[in-house]
């Protein structure tokens, strides 16, 4: 197979269209999602239009075992990967002690676990052969605690600290880690979170925008790329340090209450 990316939450958004965006380049899919209807849709299209081959991969990876699995059906398929992309992911809205437990500790599962246990299986190979790349999908959310999404916040804080500091101890390698973090996304994210009635998702990006900054960002190895912010949104971003703490939190607050 040709430069093949493993890609997670591939179904729907930024996921869906980054397997665009490589099989564009030439190289082969590994696209992973619950949904193996829309996988293999998927992979029909993109293999009608570009000479390359798809394989379809459908596992929930809020499940502990999920990520051993899909190491193990690659393996098995005798398919070394160049490109591993932990886009997989979900946020819910409301305040943490009303939440339903079980679909946040899915979420850590999601946002966390999984990354980190497909990370940890497939980087060795690559630091065998001292050569890949990995791209892991957090969000400008990582800079900041969020009340009313306090675990989604903190899963994206895992993905960016964890991701830098992999991507440091690789330095002396020629594997790079690229952590994404995009802001407020045209996706289904906004829809099945609830974000999409608050005033966080006035604004924005598309995902084609968000997913091509950070292919191309994981392309080139750069350490962080942020992605989808508006002018108001960077500024306020630059600001967070110098604002008082409890300020930034009432403000976050305010802009994720449903309307």
């Amino acid at each position: 197979m040709k430069k093949v990316a493993l890609i997670t939450g591939a179904s729907t958004g930024i996921g869906k269209e980054m397997a665009y965006i490589h099989a564009e380049t030439g190289g082969d899919l590994i696209i992973v999602a619950r949904s193996k209807d829309k996988l293999e849709k998927l992979k029909k299209d993109i293999e009608s239009k570009y000479s390359i081959e798809v394989l379809v991969i459908a596992k929930d990876l809020s499940k502990p075992e999920a990520p051993k699995q899909i190491f193990d059906e690659v393996s098995k398929a005798g398919i070394s990967i160049d490109f591993l992309i932990n886009n997989a992911g979900f946020g819910g809205l409301g305040k943490f002690h009303e939440r339903d437990w079980e679909m946040d500790n899915q979420m850590i599962n999601l946002n966390i676990t999984a990354l980190t246990s497909l990370t940890r299986l497939f980087l060795p190979e690559f630091v065998a052969r001292n050569s890949g790349k990995i791209l892991n999908v957090s969000s400008t959310a990582s800079f900041m605690p969020g009340p009313l999404q306090a675990v989604y916040f903190a899963t994206k804080a895992y993905v960016t600290s964890f991701s830098n500091a992999i991507a440091e101890e690789l330095h002396d390698t020629n594997i790079t880690v690229t952590n994404l973090m995009p802001g407020a996304t045209e996706t289904e994210f906004g829809r099945v979170s609830g974000m999409d009635k608050t005033e966080m998702f006035n604004q924005t990006a598309g995902a084609r925008t968000v997913a091509e900054d950070g292919y191309n960002g994981m392309i080139k190895g750069k350490l962080d790329v942020i992605s989808g912010l508006t002018f108001m949104q960077k500024v306020m971003m630059a600001f967070i340090p110098f604002t008082p703490k409890k300020m930034v939190l009432k403000q976050i607050r305010q802009m994720q209450e449903v309307k």
